[in-house]
């Protein structure tokens, strides 16, 4: 059974991911700061705001503000360019996400 599309709105929108297995997605500082370079071309790219964030080992989470209804293409942006940049940093493959963001 195919799972429901996400109810989109403009608005406030806490956003959390975890690596796959609780694994950390984050193993030296260039990765938080590449994190964030991908956030910020998000941002560019789909102009939401950000207003906070949380960077932990294994987890992220971010406050966003959307000024259309694109929430999940922005999440989509953010967790595949990471994961790729991960996989090829780190030579591993499969996915780096435990699931679809929540919010």
């Amino acid at each position: 059974m195919p799972r429901k599309p996400r109810v989109e709105y403009i608005g406030f929108h806490h956003i959390i991911n975890r690596g796959v297995a609780k694994s950390n997605i984050f193993l030296k500082d260039d990765d938080f700061k590449k994190f964030l370079e991908i956030v910020a071309e998000a941002k560019e790219r789909y102009d939401f705001i950000l207003h906070s964030f949380c960077l932990m080992n294994n987890h992220y989470h971010l406050l966003i503000e959307t000024k259309l209804e694109n929430l999940s293409l922005i999440a989509r942006q953010i967790n595949s360019k990471y994961a790729q940049y991960f996989n090829r940093e780190y030579k591993r493959v499969g996915p780096l996400w435990q699931g679809r963001f929540k919010s």
